[in-house]
């Protein structure tokens, strides 16, 4: 029973895989990634010998994870990588006391973007015959049936493994539920499903760790006309949109009528917290309303509406430099130029999120130094939020390890204004930062979470943990293209 997931050890810790959220198609390892796992596997087997237990116990202790991120810095310094690195103590990967105070901390963890699937929604009765979404994700392998037409495999990725993903599985203490774009009568994730999950952990002696986004697509007919009873029925503590979907598969500006008009309404709502979808672009078609050229006259426009961007205007595949201005760089840089253009300056009402940026840029070490530094120095020590996107990636213990971990080199601080990330800035940007728009206490959280059920469950489950450290979302293109299938094509 004690090793019954992955009773080997063939499963790193921390995860360097091709997998994406679905929203863009997956990018290959680099060769540094390659040595990076392989490394990590080789070290794997010869410490675990050392510490004379198994190969997975060893994955699944401190020392594990310790372990994997000093091979990651080996390969990363042997490929020329030397903007950031892991920072820990060589002996982390034998030492388990040692290892435990690099790794397990105790900062509050307020998780922006989080996702899971509601396996019984309307959405799969849209889908074409013999359509089997998600059935690429390991997980859900959990059920055998394989009988055609058979759905209930979805199981295996719903509102119980959620929850033990995020909250067993990782440090996560609170998260926010959000929505992929969809039409209203085909949406993964419904209002009605995420409200049930909030649900089961709110009466868990009333936690309160999950919030909900009210989805928005102010282009789709009566999107805006809804924002009544998302903010009165259902509470929800922000509105998410994505300015680059549309139901003809094109989108808009939020400059433009229609998203003027929803920013005014969520204003009248009383409900100041608008998430928008930046960069990961759906396709050409669409690519310049992915771009951030918009929202630095909108911060202006409505200095009283925090305007959280997802993904920080992140584009896969682009190598992140550091801001030049007039350099035309898209992704980020437009984030920064639009707020700098308009005279918005760090730590005011912009607000940016790390979900698939941090977990993409910790592949290679020179991209996440630029990417933090820039988001630090840009938009503020105050205002870069946590976000996973997870469950996509699997529990997000990894990527809250990584970030645990990261500093950025001396060479690049001083060539290029960063910050170093001390504690202070790591705790603000793992949960402290994202109580100011969402308007919630840290104390009163973690007062809560440190003796509800769930930490109870959690102090329980971690006498004998048993994560699984594999990724939900495609990892090739034909699996992308499947999900894109399923989907209707709107993220295309």
């Amino acid at each position: 029973m004690k090793n019954r997931i992955d009773p080997a050890g063939q499963q790193l810790p921390i995860k360097l895989d091709a997998t994406s959220n679905g929203e863009f198609e997956p990018i290959a390892l680099s060769r540094a990634n390659l040595l990076a796992n392989h490394l990590a596997n080789e070290q794997a087997t010869i410490n675990a010998k050392r510490r004379s237990v198994s190969r997975r116990d060893f994955l699944v202790s401190a020392c594990g994870a310790a372990s994997t991120l000093l091979a990651f810095n080996q390969a990363n310094a042997a490929s020329g990588k030397h903007g950031g690195w892991f920072d820990l103590e060589p002996d982390a990967a034998l030492d388990s006391q040692l290892a435990a105070t690099q790794l397990d901390k105790d900062e509050f963890i307020f998780d922006v973007q989080g996702h899971f699937v509601d396996p019984t929604g309307s959405w799969v009765k849209q889908l074409p015959p013999g359509a089997r979404p998600l059935s690429f994700a390991p997980k859900t392998r959990c059920d055998l049936s394989g009988q055609p037409g058979d759905l209930s495999y979805l199981n295996c990725l719903s509102g119980d493994e959620f929850i033990k993903d995020v909250f067993l599985d990782s440090d996560t203490d609170m998260m926010v539920l959000s929505f992929v774009p969809s039409r209203s009568d085909a949406e993964p994730l419904t209002i009605e499903a995420a409200d049930a999950v909030r649900r089961i952990i709110d009466q868990m002696e009333g936690s309160h760790r999950l919030l909900l986004h009210g989805r928005v697509n102010p282009n789709q007919d009566g999107d805006v006309d809804r924002m009544d009873e998302l903010a009165q029925r259902w509470g929800v503590s922000a509105w998410k949109t994505y300015t680059q979907w549309g139901p003809d598969g094109k989108g808009f500006f939020l400059t433009d009528d229609v998203g003027l008009r929803f920013i005014e309404r969520a204003r009248d709502l009383g409900v100041k917290v608008i998430c928008i979808h930046k960069g990961i672009p759906f396709g050409k078609r669409s690519y310049e309303h992915s771009q951030c050229t918009d929202i630095g006259p909108v911060a202006k426009m409505f200095p009283d509406v925090s305007f959280i961007i997802y993904h920080s205007g992140f584009v896969p595949g682009n190598d992140e430099q550091a801001y030049v201005e007039n350099s035309g760089r898209d992704g980020v840089d437009t984030l920064i130029r639009s707020l700098r253009d308009n005279g918005i300056g760090p730590n005011s009402n912009v607000y940016a999120e790390l979900g698939s940026t941090w977990r993409f840029a910790m592949r290679d070490p020179d991209n996440a130094a630029h990417l933090m530094g820039k988001l630090l120095r840009y938009v503020g020590e105050n205002n870069v939020l946590w976000g996973t996107d997870s469950i996509w990636y699997g529990s997000p213990q990894d990527q809250i390890q990584a970030f645990r971990t990261f500093q950025i080199s001396e060479t690049f601080r001083e060539r290029f204004g960063y910050p170093e990330i001390t504690p202070e800035i790591r705790a603000r940007v793992f949960g402290r930062n994202a109580t100011k728009p969402y308007g919630i206490s840290a104390e009163d959280a973690r007062r809560f979470a440190r003796s509800d059920h769930v930490a109870r469950q959690r102090a329980a489950y971690r006498e004998h943990p048993q994560p699984h450290f594999r990724t939900y979302g495609p990892k090739t293109r034909r699996e992308f293209l499947n999900l894109l299938r399923w989907n209707g094509g709107s993220r295309a």
